[in-house]
C-alpha cells in the first residue's frame, strides 16, 4: 500500500487554504452525475407525476450517499484507487467492475454526448448529422483533455458547474408560484397513470448516478494531488465530495420542480426523444414565464450536458485503463502516480469511435441502448456497493479512516434494500 503522508495545517486561514487546493473531485463527480438522470429523468418524474416522486429521488440519494463516498474516502486514506482496492479483495472483484463498466461504457458516452450534440446543433443553427455533431463534441472535449489534461478538466468544470447552478436555481425559484398546480401523492402509481415501474426503477437506478463512478471520483482524488502537490486528508476529501453530493441533490430536484410546475401544470406530455425533450422543456418554460427565461433555461441544459460529457469522456478511460493496468501489472509501488498514459488514449479514442458508429447506425435504438444502461446500473449497484464497502472496512485502511459502525449499518441495510429489490426485478422477468 502506498505510504499516506499527512501534515496538518496549523492555522484556520492554512485549512482553509489546502482545502481550496484540493476542491474538485467532488465537483467533477457532481458534474459526471448531473446528467441524463436530473435533465430527464428528474424532469420527466415532475412532468408525469408532479410532486409524487420526490420521496423516491430522496431515498434514492440517502440510501446511495455511503456507497458513493466510500470513493474519495478509500483514496484519501490510502493514496490509492479504489481499483486497488478491488485488487486487494480479489483479481474476481476487478473483473467484476470491469465488465460491468464495459458492458455499459459506449451507451452511456453515445447517450450524452448525442444530447450534447442535438442542443448545440439546435443553438448553433446547422443542420449537420448527429454523428458529424457527436464527433465535434467528442472532438472538442478531447483536444481540451489532450492540450490542458486534468487542470484543464478540473478548472472547466468548477466554472461550469457554477454557471449551471445559478441558472438552475432561478429557473426553479422562478415557478414557485405555480407549485400550488401541481400534485404530491405518497404512493405516485396508484394516483399518476403515466408514471410506471420500470421508470421509477431506472430513476432509482441514475439517482443521482450509476454506482461505478464511485471509482472515478477515487481516480480524481489522486489526479488532483499529484496535480497541485498536496496530498488531501481524508476530512478534506470528504467535504469536497458532500459539496459536490448535496448540490448534485438539490440539482435533481430543482429539475423535478421545473417538470412539476412547468409541465405537469400546463399537462404538457413528455417526448419520448430525450434530446427533443430538451427544448421541448425550453420552449414550453419560455412561453409559461416569458422570454426571459428561454436564455436561462437553455444554458443550464447546455452546461449540464456539457460537464457530463466532458467528465464521462474522461472517466471511462481513466477507470478501464487503469483496471486492466492493475489486472496485467498487480498494484504498483506508488499508485498515486495516476498517469493518462497511452492505456487512456486506446481507450478514450476507441470509445469516442465506437460512439460515433452508434450514431451512424443504431442511432434509432439508441433508446432501447440507453434503458439496458440504466437497468444494468440498477441491478449491478448492490453488487458495486458491496464491493465499496468491503475495500474500505479491509485492515489496509487505516482504522480511524474506516466508516463508523452507524455508517457501516446504514450500508448494510442499503445493500439489503437495493438487493431485494433489484432480485424482485429480476424474478418478474423471469416470471
Amino acid at each position: 500500500m502506498a505510504k499516506v503522508e499527512a501534515s496538518v495545517p496549523t492555522s484556520g486561514s492554512e485549512r482553509m487554504a489546502r482545502f481550496w487546493a484540493t476542491l474538485g473531485p467532488g465537483l467533477l463527480w457532481a458534474a459526471a452525475a448531473i446528467g441524463v438522470s436530473h435533465l430527464v429523468q428528474s424532469t420527466r418524474a415532475g412532468a408525469d407525476g408532479g410532486f409524487s416522486l420526490v420521496w423516491i429521488v430522496l431515498v434514492a440519494l440517502i440510501v446511495k450517499y455511503p456507497f458513493f463516498e466510500y470513493g474519495p474516502r478509500y483514496a484519501a486514506a490510502t493514496g490509492e484507487s479504489l481499483v486497488e482496492g478491488y485488487y486487494r479483495l480479489g483479481r474476481w472483484a476487478v473483473w467484476t467492475y470491469l465488465i460491468i463498466t464495459l458492458a455499459s461504457a459506449v451507451i452511456i458516452q453515445a447517450a450524452v454526448t448525442l444530447f450534447t450534440a442535438f442542443v448545440f446543433a439546435n443553438v448553433l443553427g446547422v443542420d449537420w448529422s448527429m454523428a458529424v455533431m457527436g464527433a465535434v463534441v467528442l472532438t472538442g472535449c478531447g483536444l481540451l483533455l489532450g492540450i490542458g489534461r486534468f487542470e484543464a478538466l478540473d478548472k472547466t468544470i468548477k466554472a461550469v458547474l457554477l454557471v449551471l447552478a445559478i441558472c438552475t436555481i432561478i429557473a426553479a425559484v422562478s415557478t414557485i408560484p405555480r407549485a400550488s398546480e401541481a400534485i404530491f401523492t405518497p404512493w405516485p402509481v396508484a394516483d399518476t397513470p403515466n408514471i410506471h415501474w420500470v421508470f421509477i426503477l431506472a430513476l432509482v437506478g441514475w439517482m443521482p448516478s450509476a454506482i461505478d463512478i464511485s471509482v472515478w471520483s477515487s481516480l480524481w482524488t489522486l489526479a488532483k494531488d499529484k496535480s497541485t502537490g498536496v496530498k488531501a486528508s481524508v476530512g478534506d476529501a470528504l467535504l469536497d465530495f458532500r459539496i459536490g453530493y448535496f448540490g448534485t441533490g438539490f440539482i435533481a430536484l430543482s429539475f423535478l420542480t421545473l417538470g412539476a410546475t412547468v409541465m405537469f401544470a400546463a399537462d404538457e406530455r413528455f417526448s419520448p426523444q430525450g434530446a427533443a425533450f430538451s427544448l421541448q422543456l425550453v420552449d414550453l418554460y419560455s412561453a409559461t414565464l416569458g422570454a426571459w427565461a428561454r436564455p436561462v433555461i437553455l444554458i443550464a441544459v447546455l452546461t449540464t450536458m456539457f460537464s457530463t460529457t466532458l467528465t464521462v469522456m474522461d472517466g471511462f478511460p481513466r477507470a478501464i485503463s487503469r483496471s486492466f493496468r492493475v489486472l496485467q501489472h498487480g498494484i504498483e509501488e506508488w499508485p498515486a502516480r495516476e498517469q493518462t498514459g497511452r492505456g487512456y488514449w486506446v481507450v478514450l479514442i476507441t470509445i469516442s469511435v465506437l460512439t460515433v458508429l452508434v450514431f451512424q447506425f443504431f442511432a434509432g435504438n439508441l433508446t432501447t441502448m440507453v434503458d439496458f444502461a440504466t437497468l444494468v446500473a440498477f441491478v449491478t449497484a448492490p453488487v458495486l456497493g458491496y464491493l465499496n464497502l468491503k475495500a474500505v472496512t479491509m485492515g489496509t485502511v487505516p482504522e480511524q479512516f474506516q466508516p463508523g459502525p452507524r455508517l457501516r449499518r446504514f450500508s448494510n441495510f442499503g445493500l439489503i434494500l437495493m438487493g431485494g429489490i433489484a432480485l424482485i426485478f429480476v424474478v418478474s422477468l423471469v416470471l
